[in-house]
């Protein structure tokens, strides 16, 4: 089916950091003249001011030192997880090693035995653990979710991009039959640690601009199955052997809640997962899906990025709001990631909506109508960011006595806390500190009666 004038993007701008030159960066600084440059690709925008230009500029130029660093990244990366493989085959000894590091940065898979089925927290503990699992490789997440969880993984699945031409997003869908109704999972993966795209994605201005949903981050919006003619027919020709994410779910959704059944499901994800899991309701909308989005029951983020503009803001929440869902945005201490993109005052490019549950690094919660230190290149936060830094890695070694040997962290963690001091931010963008604040947290402050659709000033907190 062809896409309506209203599910196609009649004004964009994409950057090429591939093609751009340093002497290229600096004359586009000086001239502000976009349809001339090579490495900039744009429908109907022209000029833009100087402070947007330097946010395009230092856009550009960390993509490329990102770029540059992407064969050493994933060399590493590989050569990392296949000595995690081999530790796992060989001797105590190096059990010993696997469990210092295994999970990268958090060995737990078992959900929290302290939250059951009816608990205020149990959908965000299901949620934040199948945001984890979502990192790991097929054989893992099929062990865990049977295995451990006890309960029925729908699938796992590798998506086609159409404009990387590769399978570059991931996600796995989940059926909780022990939740009244039972409830199936939908988390989408998130930044990988040693993948250069994925960060790359973060720090991208590029974006999409919908009649009805206002601007879109166009990593994204491309990541979930944008169309190669920047448009979102509601059906596309399926090509089993290249799944495109949106279109898969969508339709295995479809078969899934049975108009005779109380089924229900949760949308989730960490970092990027986290820009997809709150894109794929707003697209739905966009294509009239009522019978499915009647059944979505809540969407948890943890870390996500922005995704859109103000106006695609209001129109996320006026569809939250229609459906009667529940939107839950964690924010921990001074992650690098939900301050990205870049938020000004001026320009609105990127910017959050609805309140974010927020915690600190002693892990208590509060709600706030953004993040503290909207964004993460801030000169108050200079200082605080630091002397956090060093608590969060003084706090490693009490937790374990304090908590438990479950909430021990591997030597690679301790590490990333140990360079966390010189660049704080990306520690705490780590999904351990999201399980840590949905298990240790309160979470009487963001238990809203009805949702978050309101607005900030009208979510209540359950007694």
């Amino acid at each position: 089916m062809a896409a309506s004038n209203d599910q196609t993007s009649k004004k964009y701008m994409v950057l090429k950091p591939d093609e751009a030159s340093l002497i290229g960066l600096i004359r586009f600084l000086i001239s502000g003249n976009i349809e001339s440059k090579q490495f900039i690709e744009c429908l109907r925008v022209k000029k833009t001011s100087l402070k947007h230009r330097v946010y395009i500029f230092f856009s550009i130029f960390i993509q490329n030192v990102l770029q540059f660093a992407a064969k050493p990244l994933s060399v590493f990366g590989s050569i990392f997880e296949l000595w995690l493989n081999l530790l796992a085959c060989n001797g105590n000894f190096c059990l010993f090693l696997l469990n210092l590091l295994r999970g990268h940065f958090d060995r737990r898979v078992e959900l929290d035995k302290n939250i059951k089925p009816g608990d205020k927290k149990y959908f965000a503990e299901l949620s934040v653990m199948a945001s984890k699992i979502a990192y790991e490789n097929k054989a893992f997440i099929k062990a865990v979710v049977e295995d451990k969880w006890k309960m029925e993984l729908i699938g796992e699945y590798d998506f086609w991009n159409e404009y990387q031409q590769k399978y570059s997003t991931q996600g796995l869908i989940i059926h909780d039959k022990t939740a009244n109704p039972d409830m199936i999972i939908v988390a989408f993966r998130g930044t990988e640690l040693f993948n250069a795209d994925d960060w790359c994605t973060d720090f991208d201005l590029s974006w999409y601009k919908f009649q009805s949903m206002g601007k879109v981050h166009s990593g994204f919006i491309k990541a979930l199955g944008l169309q190669n003619d920047q448009s979102w027919p509601p059906t596309i020709d399926h090509d089993n052997e290249k799944p495109i994410a949106y279109y898969t779910i969508k339709e295995k959704l479809r078969k899934l809640l049975h108009p005779h059944s109380r089924t229900k499901f949760i949308l989730t994800g960490h970092s990027l997962g986290g820009a997809l899991a709150i894109l794929f309701p707003a697209v739905l909308a966009l294509h009239d899906e009522t019978c499915i989005l009647e059944r979505l029951e809540a969407i948890y983020t943890f870390g996500q990025p922005r995704v859109g503009d103000v106006k695609f803001g209001d129109y996320a929440k006026e569809q939250l709001k229609s459906y009667d869902i529940k939107y839950y945005r964690f924010v921990y201490g001074y992650d690098i990631v939900p301050r990205l993109p870049y938020d000004d005052d001026t320009t609105l490019l990127f910017r959050h909506f609805g309140p974010c549950l927020f915690y600190n690094s002693l892990y208590e919660g509060k709600m706030f109508p953004q993040e503290p230190h909207k964004n993460y290149f801030s000169i108050r936060a200079f200082i605080t960011k630091r002397l956090d830094a060093l608590w969060e890695l003084v706090r490693s070694f009490l937790l374990p006595h304090i908590y438990g040997p479950e909430y021990r962290e591997g030597l690679l963690l301790l590490v990333c806390r140990l360079f966390g001091l010189l660049v704080p931010g990306f520690p705490a963008h780590g999904i351990q500190e999201y399980i840590n604040a949905v298990r240790l947290g309160s979470a009487e402050f963001w238990r809203c009666k009805e949702g978050i659709t309101g607005g900030a000033n009208k979510c209540f907190c359950s007694q």
